[in-house]
């Protein structure tokens, strides 16, 4: 029996403002749902888990955040993928990107890519967190930095990993879930929608990066998780696929739980946060940024190279 996409012929913006509304929706659903499982699970208080950070050492609240976090990772962005993509196509996973396949070498490259940049991520994080707001807009970057503070006490107490255990529950939870579910929502929903409205596929990838970055609410970070952003979007375009982002933003929050790990434990010298912040690495950082780029427009030669093979590949029809 075939099925009715809803929304399938809707205008592109009337999309848009369905899939707004329907992640705000699950937004308040599921952040309800993580607080009241959380409380019945651990022994906490509702009070104690609506101020987290002044609460964080008292039993259950880390556990609790956890949780929080991880419900939240797939009712906000995996289970509004689908079902908005459901609603909007005859195929989910085509609509989505799931079901084409890059060609392994740029996975590869992608790889690649994500740990050399490091330096140069790292780099401009340095340079976005010295931003300084006009003196007239004093109270607001007072707020954005103890906004900013706060989340950097929060996930230092998230990386506060002791044990293998710990380590791979960290790459779950803050690497692979958002990786899938925020690859799915912005570039999977998302950045489809802004390039059929705005007909223009530079400013649909952009547009999208730069909501992919403001919704974090990490403000001295936007620079460089939009530029990440960016590059995930292009990996979709060129590649039609979107296993090649989800690789690449997993390889990102992966690497920092890992090296952090290591750090921590004395397994490795090397802090992960100041590759590249020191003006004596300013070659590190130059030849990562160089990389960075020419493995990107490697990529690009890659796939349109084996689009043209698979298009010429297609039977052609007899007179």
């Amino acid at each position: 029996m075939h099925r009715t996409s809803f929304f399938k012929d809707m205008p592109p913006f009337a999309k848009l403002m369905v899939s707004v509304s329907f992640v705000l929706l699950s937004l308040i659903l599921f952040s309800g749902l993580s607080i009241v499982l959380s409380v019945l699970i651990y022994p906490v208080k509702l009070n104690v888990l609506l101020d987290p950070l002044n609460n964080i050492k008292e039993p259950g609240v880390l556990d609790s955040l956890n949780l929080m976090q991880t419900i939240s990772g797939i009712g906000i962005f995996i289970i509004p993928a689908f079902v908005l993509a459901y609603l909007m196509s005859d195929n989910i996973f085509a609509f989505l990107k799931l079901n084409h396949r890059a060609a392994l070498i740029s996975f590869l490259l992608v790889a690649v890519m994500m740990l050399s940049m490091l330096p140069f991520i790292n780099w401009l994080v340095e340079m976005n967190s010295r931003m300084v707001l006009p003196p007239f807009m004093h109270g607001i970057e007072e707020w954005m930095r103890k906004s900013e503070d706060d989340n950097a006490e929060l996930t230092k107490y998230f990386l506060d990993m002791h044990s293998m255990k710990s380590m791979l529950f960290n790459v779950l939870m803050i690497a692979l879930i958002p990786a899938i579910g925020e690859e799915l929502l912005f570039r999977g929903i998302l950045q489809r929608l802004f390039i059929e409205w705005t007909k223009n596929k530079h400013i649909g990838i952009w547009v999208t990066a730069a909501l992919f970055s403001a919704i974090h609410l990490q403000f001295y970070g936007f620079v460089p998780r939009m530029l990440l952003g960016i590059l995930f979007g292009y990996l979709v375009v060129w590649s039609g696929s979107l296993w090649l982002p989800i690789l690449g933003h997993f390889m990102n929050n992966a690497s920092a739980v890992v090296f952090t790990y290591l750090f921590q434990n004395e397994i490795s010298k090397i802090d992960p946060d100041k590759i590249g912040t020191t003006h004596t690495q300013w070659i590190t950082t130059l030849i990562s940024f160089v990389m960075m780029v020419g493995i990107m427009l490697f990529i690009r030669k890659i796939e349109k190279g084996k689009v043209a093979t698979e298009e010429s590949e297609i039977p052609t029809e007899l007179p």
